[in-house]
């Protein structure tokens, strides 16, 4: 069973990487052994869980994944690298900075969490602030209600139980969104505008800023995903295909800019109460 995780990521053209890394990726995606898109997300968790059941665990791998995320489209290749040690010790820095030390010692002994966070210091110092920038987002238990503001209701791909994703011959159940990121941005700086305008609410606006700010960081001719990822094990088929949130937080922006008020807090509602009723199972016994 997967993680009950969703994911932003961002695939950036071979032309946003080095000359080098160009080579690598190519090279990459023409491999045979490589994580195909439908198990990648296994794969990923895979390696994770046998780092942290080690004796002692390994809160980050040693050195960087060579495996990432690939989309063709129209032969261009899109890269979304894994970043499984960047991604480790960012995740590990907030846990450690949210967590009690006596618990935290019961997570990873004190030893090695002071060796993981020297190592990521070390990295910090070596290679600067840009170095921190991740192609991936998580979010666990519920997707943010900002990470729908970058998608359109059509962009919408729902597979079952026994259906395929495009482009793939392995049986998978997930809903993902893909854009273009000239799409995203645009969608992101309008409903900025929006919030701003009739809003104001501090938290919804740095949410939506967070990720319009997050997104001017990469190449523009990339492309952008949401993918539910293992949260879709906690809705069944019927509640799957009713969720169309992307949709309606499009119609409760256009409601406000509208001045339709009374459809954009329905709207809105729906969205909130969808995915807190979701979030609330991270407590159920």
């Amino acid at each position: 069973m997967l993680p009950y995780a969703a994911y932003l990521r961002v695939y950036e053209p071979l032309a946003a990487f080095t000359p080098p890394e160009r080579v690598s990726w190519a090279a990459y995606a023409e491999a045979a052994d490589r994580p195909r898109r439908a198990s990648a997300l296994h794969a990923e968790h895979g390696e994770a869980v046998r780092r942290l059941l080690g004796v002692p665990p390994v809160p980050a791998p040693a050195q960087e994944s060579p495996n990432a995320y690939l989309r063709r489209v129209e032969d261009v290749l899109y890269v979304c690298p894994w970043q499984s040690r960047l991604r480790s010790w960012l995740a590990f820095s907030r846990l450690r900075g949210t967590t009690p030390v006596k618990l935290m010692e019961r997570f990873v002994p004190a030893p090695v969490a002071e060796q993981t966070a020297d190592d990521f210091d070390r990295f910090k110092r070596r290679r600067g602030p840009a170095a921190l920038r991740t192609n991936i987002r998580t979010s666990t238990w519920h997707v943010p209600a900002s990470w729908f503001v970058p998608f359109d209701g059509n962009e919408r791909w729902l597979v079952l139980d026994g259906g395929q994703a495009p482009g793939d011959t392995t049986t998978m159940r997930n809903l993902i969104y893909v854009t273009s990121m000239a799409h995203a941005r645009r969608r992101s700086a309008r409903a900025l505008q929006i919030i701003r305008r009739h809003v104001g609410e501090a938290g919804v606006t740095a949410e939506v800023e967070d990720v319009a700010r997050w997104l001017e960081e990469f190449h523009p001719h990339s492309l952008v995903e949401l993918d539910y990822g293992g949260i879709v094990h906690l809705m069944d088929d019927e509640t799957l295909q009713a969720d169309e949130s992307v949709a309606e937080l499009a119609a409760a922006l256009t409601g406000l800019e509208t001045g339709e008020e009374e459809l954009a807090f329905a709207m809105y509602q729906r969205v909130i109460l969808r995915w807190r009723s979701i979030q609330l199972l991270e407590s159920a016994n």
